[in-house]
C-alpha cells in the first residue's frame, strides 16, 4: 500500500534543510514567516541568543484594523509591513529571511515585499 506524506511534513522537512544554512545573528537576525488557515505570523529572531526580537500577526489589533474583507493578502502585507516598522524601531535594517518551508509566492511574498516597501533589506 503506498502511503502519501503529509504536505504539513514535507514542509517540515524543508524547513529542515533551509535551517542548516539560514541562520540569524544580532548584526542580522532570522525574519520567520508561519502560516495557518487562518492568520499569517512573522518574528525577527536572534539565533545565536535565541531572543525573538520583534513580532507581528493577524492576531493584533493594529493590524486587524487595516485589513479589510477578510483579504488574506492583504493581511500578509499588514503584517510585513508592521513587523517592518517594529523592527526598523529597534534599530534592525537587515535580516535574513526564514519562508519557513513554504514556497515564495502569494501570501509570503507579499509580506516580504511589504517588509521590504518599509525599508528592510534581506
Amino acid at each position: 500500500m503506498i502511503k502519501k506524506p503529509s504536505r504539513n511534513r514535507l514542509r517540515i522537512g524543508k524547513h529542515k534543510r533551509i535551517r542548516r544554512k539560514v541562520w540569524g545573528t544580532p548584526e542580522k537576525p532570522r525574519l520567520c514567516v508561519f502560516r495557518s488557515l487562518n492568520h499569517i505570523y512573522a518574528q525577527v529572531i536572534d539565533d545565536v541568543n535565541h531572543n525573538t526580537l520583534v513580532a507581528a500577526s493577524t492576531l493584533e489589533p493594529e493590524v486587524r484594523e487595516k485589513i479589510r474583507d477578510g483579504n488574506k493578502m492583504d493581511a500578509a502585507k499588514a503584517v510585513g509591513a508592521a513587523v517592518a516598522n517594529k523592527a526598523l524601531a529597534k534599530g534592525i535594517t537587515q535580516v535574513v529571511f526564514d519562508r519557513n518551508g513554504y514556497k515564495y509566492h502569494g501570501k509570503i511574498a507579499a509580506l516580504a515585499g511589504a517588509a521590504r516597501e518599509v525599508g528592510l533589506k534581506f
